[in-house]
């Protein structure tokens, strides 16, 4: 396996480079390239885990076609043929880690949500007994499942930055009343769809996050959509509540990068080469459970 951290597509017209995702510019439409690399804590680690970007494209483009009758998304086609010319000498490198698609208005809010207390949603109900603002029951064990799934908002940070939770109110100031709750609904929505959908592969989504465009006066789904780099996966099979799950996730990188004693600030630490190998399994697993598919 050879790993793709950046690409080197010297003649195509970049735009920008996200944590993991480099964005070229073609006028009505936008070529998204998922690299390798990997990103915790909002900063992009110094090690790509091999094949990566290729299962979160091809996840991403498993739920956009699923979620079609809940809400458009911005996916034009991953057929490198039609891509423009100038594309196809990088075909090797474009094939299922790539996707064109049309070019949206982003929405300044991330859309998180949360049907399972863990992570950073477990240490802030430990203090006191609320996630993001938001009471919850009292006697909530770690990795427990959530009544109702819980939306929390936050900011969009650029790379090296990072996001802040915001309340509802606070989407409302930014986006206006009917945005924020139409991007609210449709994210809960989407999750209970997606949480459904995978269940009956075996896998828990403990939580995710979304992001939503504007395109010709509609809201669509933009980004990714409910991979192992945006969303917490545990396997069904292992769950128990009263404790952290195995992950089909970062999870790992992440676990390890806390036990490192890293204070999250760039540069992140180089990875041992098991963390990044069973990584690499990790995602392809999740793949191949989620689709029926292989790479």
């Amino acid at each position: 396996m050879t790993a793709i951290p950046e690409t080197l597509f010297t003649d195509l017209p970049l735009k920008r480079q996200g944590k993991v995702r480099d964005i070229f510019d073609f006028g009505d439409t936008l070529l998204l390239v998922t690299t390798d690399r990997l990103s915790a804590f909002d900063v992009v680690l110094p090690d790509p885990i091999p094949d990566k970007g290729k299962v979160l494209n091809q996840i991403s483009v498993f739920w956009f076609e699923k979620m079609a009758d809940i809400v458009g998304n911005h996916l034009v086609t991953t057929d490198v043929d039609t891509y423009p010319e100038i594309c196809h000498p990088y075909r090797d490198a474009l094939e299922k880690r790539s996707m064109l698609v049309e070019k949206a208005d982003p929405l300044a809010v991330e859309c998180i949500v949360r049907g399972y207390i863990s992570g950073s949603g477990w240490s802030s109900y430990k203090k006191n007994g609320r996630v993001c603002g938001i009471q919850l029951p009292e006697g909530l064990k770690e990795s427990d499942k959530l009544e109702t799934p819980l939306y929390t908002p936050s900011t969009k940070a650029e790379v090296g930055d990072h996001d802040i939770n915001i309340s509802f109110e606070q989407t409302i100031d930014i986006l206006g009343r009917e945005t924020a709750e139409k991007i609210r609904d449709l994210s809960l929505e989407i999750y209970n769809k997606g949480a459904a959908l995978a269940l009956e592969k075996g896998i828990i989504i403990a939580d995710t996050k979304f992001e939503f465009g504007m395109l010709d006066g509609e809201i669509i789904l933009i980004d990714e959509v409910l991979t192992p780099d945006s969303s917490r996966f545990w396997p069904l099979d292992d769950y128990a509540p009263g404790r952290g799950q195995k992950s089909f996730d970062k999870q790992a990188v992440r676990d390890w990068l806390v036990n490192s004693g890293w204070d999250k600030t760039p540069p992140g630490p180089r990875l041992p080469r098991e963390i990044i190998d069973n990584t690499a399994r990790t995602y392809k697993v999740i793949y191949e459970r989620l689709t029926g598919g292989t790479l």
